[in-house]
């Protein structure tokens, strides 16, 4: 070691780290380090400064508006859109010029339901494979996330914390992660995923594989889901999830369960509330979805068998439905256990229905894919979108997926971890930018086909793609 280095000299000095780490002015982990070696700007030099880009000759979907605009030019200044301009060959010195030729530009697009750690992962592998091979699995599936044209995704339950600091920091290419962490489960419950041999589960005793690896928590009392809460919060958790009704992927509660009580619902609201955000929860039937509206829930995950006077609730108190496009693939079913088959079938029959009453009651609705398990099924996530199409317009299904989506990240409050418009392209958005060669609102499945059809994709500023040099 170089002694004259004084870096290494104030990292080898055992008592100036106790006071710092006594003082509570580091974060666990390698933080302790970085406090004393990395400020925050020198910690996220892996990024290469986003300068000025011009995106001219474009046409632009919005986000919002079901038609185009006119032969335009977009600039980008950092991370921030700066300038719509009416001129589609405005010039700019110093720019970095993206000739469009009149293809699309529009907002990057954002999944409302994603498992980032979990999405192209099967349960066996899941829950006995070593943690750092999983995480390597997990920032592949983050870049091939973002090349498909997906720059922000909502996690639902995962231990992402560390991948998406390795995403903000450039460690790794990925989408902007907002991240529930662990999913807050009953015993018994969806999020349940102990092994046989990981019973009975008592108070203060050993947590289970999938705790752990913060794949779930498990609480059974108000205080207890308070408790697993604010530990995600801790963590880093932009929003809460807890599993409120039965699942089709595990395998110990029927479908048509209604989990946890009002009151411990009502805790972790509480505790959400507390940091000014809200609480997410998975539920399919009335009876579940309900009890959550009591307890103070904000948006529902699924609600495929919701009936029509539930969806009118939801509608009335302004719940946000992130709703899934959940029908049969024989693919994907064949992959499916016995059980998850049966559970499926009963959900993919109330698909059709629910989307129905969803635009019946003009519910806020949020897009997502919600892949589980299935490598096959992930690499398809833009045609879960194109789907959208039996029950929607092109349009109104991408503007569910940008700006209705990004609507609903910003109900993450002050804990936002990326303030700003997202979803949208406008001046002063953040800069989440799609070049499509074609016209979505024409034809959305140009999204089912990003290799070919996104020729560039920008998120924060900064171009991951862009062949239209090649």
């Amino acid at each position: 070691m170089n002694s004259r280095n004084p870096r290494l000299k104030r990292m080898s000095c055992p008592l100036l780290l106790s006071v710092v780490l006594l003082l509570g002015l580091c974060r666990p982990g390698l933080a302790q380090y970085e406090a004393l070696e990395l400020g925050p700007e020198e910690a996220a030099s892996n990024l290469p400064a986003a300068g000025a880009t011009l995106f001219r000759n474009v046409r632009i979907f919005d986000g919002r508006n079901a038609a185009l605009s006119a032969p335009s030019s977009v600039l980008v200044r950092g991370n921030v859109i700066e300038q719509i301009l009416a001129n589609p060959a405005a010039t700019e010195a110093g720019a970095a010029v993206i000739d469009g030729n009149g293809r699309v530009l529009m907002p990057g697009l954002i999944d409302a339901h994603w498992h980032m750690f979990m999405a192209a992962v099967s349960p066996a592998v899941l829950l006995t494979a070593d943690p750092g091979y999983l995480n390597l699995l997990a920032a592949r599936q983050a870049e091939a996330t973002l090349m498909r044209g997906f720059t922000t995704i909502r996690d639902m339950g995962g231990p992402v914390f560390g991948l998406k600091r390795a995403i903000d920091e450039g460690v790794t290419v990925g989408p902007r992660i907002y991240p529930s962490g662990a999913m807050i489960s009953q015993t018994s419950g969806h999020g349940d995923f102990r092994a046989r041999y990981e019973v009975p589960r008592a108070l203060g005793g050993p947590l289970s594989q999938s705790e752990i690896m913060g794949v779930a928590a498990i609480a059974d009392s108000p205080d207890e889901v308070r408790l697993r809460a604010r530990e995600q919060l801790r963590q880093g958790a932009s929003q809460i999830k807890l599993m409120a009704g039965g699942g089709v992927s595990s395998p110990h509660n029927p479908i048509e369960s209604t989990q946890f009580t009002e009151a411990e619902l009502h805790a972790a609201v509480e505790a959400a509330e507390g940091w000014g955000t809200y609480v997410a929860v998975h539920a399919y039937t009335p009876a579940a979805i309900r009890q959550a509206i009591a307890a103070g829930v904000k948006c529902i995950e699924h609600g495929q068998l919701i009936d029509e006077p539930t969806a009118q609730l939801l509608a009335d108190k302004g719940i946000w439905w992130s709703l899934q496009p959940l029908t049969y693939d024989a693919d994907v079913f064949a992959r499916m256990s016995p059980v998850s088959q049966k559970k499926a079938l009963v959900v993919f029959a109330g698909t059709e229905n629910a989307y129905k009453l969803a635009r019946k009651y003009k519910v806020k609705t949020a897009w997502g894919a919600d892949i589980l398990g299935d490598a096959g099924a992930a690499s398809r996530q833009g045609q879960y979108l194109a789907m959208m199409v039996r029950w929607y317009t092109p349009a109104e299904a991408l503007k569910m997926a940008t700006a209705d989506n990004g609507e609903l990240m910003a109900l993450s409050g002050f804990i936002n971890p990326y303030p700003g418009k997202l979803g949208v392209v406008e001046a002063g958005a953040l800069a989440d930018l799609l070049l499509v060669d074609g016209n979505p609102l024409e034809d959305i499945n140009l999204v089912a086909n990003p290799d070919k059809n996104f020729v560039v994709i920008m998120k924060d500023g900064r171009i991951y793609k862009n062949t239209l040099g090649k």
